[in-house]
């Protein structure tokens, strides 16, 4: 049906609005998790370009499994420091809509741990 967006795209773009009043052009880190994987990116909206991203279907990702929380923490690591080479110290953290808890939770934490700031 053309007109009709899912409950899921209304709470990412509810999430993404209220971030937009807040980020004062600061890049966004954006969270994206299936059942079997996660992937973050650090995105500048103002020049729509990607700055830095990392997910568990790289091929340098040593775990064995991308869709646990320790995978997630192992992202949250390596997005900070690719973003911090990037030249980005200070981002707003988009949950996509999921709720802040276990995988995405613990991308987060793994993400300020290593220096990121939101």
């Amino acid at each position: 049906m053309v007109g009709k967006i899912s409950t899921d795209e209304r709470r990412r773009q509810r999430v993404r609005r209220q971030l937009r009043k807040v980020a004062n052009g600061r890049p966004r880190l954006s969270v994206f998790r299936s059942a079997k994987h996660i992937y973050a990116q650090v995105i500048d909206d103002e020049a729509g370009r990607t700055l830095a991203s990392a997910s568990t279907k790289e091929k340098d990702f040593s775990g064995k499994s991308g869709g646990n929380v320790e995978a997630a923490g192992v992202i949250g690591k390596q997005i900070a420091e690719r973003a911090k080479k990037a030249g980005v110290e200070n981002v707003i953290f988009d949950r996509g809509g999921y709720i802040y808890h276990g995988r995405v939770k613990a991308l987060a934490e793994a993400a300020r741990e290593a220096g990121l700031s939101f």
